[in-house]
């Protein structure tokens, strides 16, 4: 389940540096590691009392590339540096950080009345503006196992950016509803100040869904998430969720 700033609000970054020179350092070992020994010589076929003279042939093992032939070229570094950059991307999604009070409706039926509950996101941009990172706390009523609505205690997690590669909002989310993590990519529209996600996540074992988020920013104080599913039947709206920041 997504919550609205989870989706708010990657790379190549400079931690791609050093796993490449530590390919290369590995490819070095293994190259050395795998060099084939020559085979000792059988005794006797070649001797006179065999009879018998036999010629032998050592196989050649296939030529790798040495680590120097793996290395990035200048111009990849280059590139991998500049992809590493912020921009105004990513400074958009900073702009969330902060404290903020949440209101949230669900629908367990999309034609039916939505169940209400509050709470509190606090999001902190990290890595130098890269990324925003999200926890949110609060109480939801949701139906137990016999079917009756009941009060829950409510965490959850995010993890927002922008990704200068795929040149898209990414995000992840995590909460203690369940033991998968959904991801989302999207885009943002300036003019009507919104951010589009969508993604796929299986709640249940065959139950693949398709999600769909939108989040409004009207101004710098208040936030709408609109959250939408769609499990083969259609696409319905199954949560609401408004922010007011607090600090």
């Amino acid at each position: 389940m997504g919550v609205a700033l989870n989706t708010i609000p990657a790379t190549m970054r400079p931690t791609t540096l050093l796993n490449s020179l530590i390919v290369l350092a590995a490819t070095a070992s293994v190259a050395f590691a795998q060099s084939p020994s020559v085979p000792p010589t059988a005794p006797s076929l070649n001797s006179p009392a065999s009879g018998i003279t036999t010629t032998t042939t050592t196989a050649s093992s296939p030529s790798k590339p040495s680590a120097s032939a793996m290395a990035p070229s200048a111009e990849e570094m280059k590139q991998m540096m500049d992809m590493a950059k912020l921009n105004e991307n990513h400074k958009l999604l900073a702009s969330t950080a902060g404290t903020w009070s949440y209101t949230v409706k669900m629908w367990m039926d999309p034609n039916g009345k939505p169940t209400e509950s509050t709470g509190t996101a606090k999001r902190e941009a990290i890595m130098d503006g890269r990324y925003v990172s999200g926890d949110y706390t609060g109480k939801f009523k949701m139906p137990g196992a016999d079917g009756k609505m009941q009060e829950m205690n409510f965490h959850g997690m995010s993890m927002d950016g922008y990704d200068n590669v795929k040149k898209k909002f990414v995000s992840g989310w995590v909460d203690n509803m369940g033991t998968g993590i959904m991801t989302m990519d999207g885009t943002y529209d300036a003019a009507t100040k919104t951010f589009t996600y969508t993604g796929e996540y299986e709640m249940m074992p065959g139950m693949k869904e398709k999600v769909r988020q939108l989040i409004k920013m009207p101004d710098a104080t208040h936030m709408t998430m609109e959250y939408y599913e769609d499990r083969g039947q259609g696409e319905a709206k199954t949560m609401e969720i408004n922010y007011t920041k607090k600090k």
